[in-house]
């Protein structure tokens, strides 16, 4: 190391039984065994044999040092779809759908995301806050450096904003990375024609989010009974017009058009797809849209997963997200990689490349968010586990000892 980088914060963590760079040339992720990373001021300056590593960037030099030896090191993991911010308690609607009811029929009978409308709408931005703080110390705790949070339980101008500033506040006092989308296309208010519902989202909600600057994204929920493909092209059209990159909630109970809306408007990634088609998967690649999927949904639902495997078997990857919120109680990613392979017998290279490099394409990271290669951010997982397949294969406790954010230790 020269003179002058020796003053600059050197990280070290060195001895690694495996170290996961990164995507390979198929759907998995590359490994190196007996391996170290080395990261000046938050930044990967070299990956490789630990020898090798440390030749060049000697522990003694380091301001951080850590000794991985049995441990896997893996990027910090990316959850590009979540509802994290809400107040109130939905746990005896999982009792419901435990004795048969349905989301929608629960939806019907007055649960569901009409229901959190209610607690948030009550609840003030410091308790939403705080909530959400508490979240992100667990998505932390199970190895999440970031994490993509949508709006959607206000449906009105004034909580709407109010959530994303409370998305803000909460981001910018935590070491996870926080992406704001607003989503006030989440439902439809009780009472309220759908058509002007989307009127109000397209000509009140939106301007009134572009001129706060506190959205990233915009995505709207195409479904049966919900917005239609027509209604959710407006709005993203129109999201897109003041800044807002697309997303897409789609194909979760019925495949309505939702697929070609997100192609046609050039969304970032559309999650769900429970019941999207082979038209429809071709639909996606061909247009570059990132198709996301949420195991944890379907296994919260009791319903069946998405179709990873026909995406994986035609050389094309996929993301998972947690899809964490008051219906899906899931905040770790690692027990969201064990559904993705049990539930969706995806193999569990596969599965951490959907949770890593994957999942930083649907938020738009193009940074190396996601990787541990030179010049990608030196976000790092260690797993007290000695090879990366464990962390599908241990389910029952959390792998993650120790986490590190742009090369500083922010959990052990």
């Amino acid at each position: 190391m020269s003179d002058d980088a020796a003053t600059d914060q050197l990280t070290v963590v060195y001895g690694a039984e495996e170290v996961v760079v990164g995507p390979d040339d198929d759907t998995g992720v590359e490994v190196l065994e007996d391996a170290a990373v080395a990261a000046v001021d938050g930044t990967v300056v070299a990956v490789g044999p630990t020898d090798d590593v440390l030749d060049e960037y000697p522990v003694e030099d380091a301001d951080t040092v850590l000794d991985a030896s049995g441990q896997t090191v893996l990027p910090g993991f990316v959850d590009p779809h979540t509802h994290a911010v809400f107040a109130g308690d939905r746990s005896d609607e999982f009792v419901a759908k435990l004795k048969g009811k349905t989301y929608e029929e629960i939806l019907e009978a007055g649960g569901g995301i009409l229901r959190t409308v209610e607690a948030v709408r009550a609840a003030s931005k410091d308790d939403l806050v705080a909530n959400l703080t508490e979240h992100l110390d667990a998505m932390l705790e199970h190895g999440t450096t970031t994490v993509e949070v949508k709006s959607g339980y206000g449906l009105d101008t004034e909580t709407e904003l109010k959530m994303l500033a409370a998305i803000d506040e909460a981001g910018a006092d935590h070491p996870v990375d926080v992406i704001p989308t607003f989503m006030g296309a989440h439902a439809v208010p009780r009472d309220v024609d759908t058509d002007e519902y989307v009127e109000e989202v397209v000509s009140e909600q939106l301007p009134a989010v572009a001129e706060q600057g506190v959205a990233e994204f915009c995505d709207v929920f195409c479904e049966r009974g919900v917005f239609t493909a027509e209604q959710s092209r407006r709005i993203l059209e129109a999201g897109r017009e003041y800044g807002l990159t697309p997303k897409i909630h789609a194909d979760e109970f019925a495949a309505i058009g939702g697929t070609d809306v997100a192609a046609d408007v050039g969304a970032s990634s559309a999650d769900h797809l429970l019941q999207t088609d082979a038209e429809g998967r071709e639909t996606l690649v061909e247009g570059g849209v990132v198709p996301v999927m949420l195991p944890g949904t379907a296994f919260g639902l009791g319903a069946e997963y998405a179709d990873a495997r026909a995406f994986l078997d035609a050389g094309h990857e996929v993301a998972l997200a947690s899809d964490f919120n008051p219906n899906c109680f899931a905040r770790s990613m690692g027990f969201v990689a064990t559904l993705g392979s049990v539930g969706m017998r995806m193999t569990p290279h596969e599965a951490i490349r959907s949770i890593t490099s994957a999942a930083a394409k649907a938020v738009d990271r193009t940074d190396g968010t996601g990787t541990l290669r030179q010049g990608s951010p030196a976000d790092l997982v260690v797993l007290d586990t000695p090879t990366a397949t464990h962390l599908s294969y241990r389910f029952d406790t959390n792998p993650v000892s120790t986490v590190l954010k742009s090369g500083v230790v922010v959990h052990e």
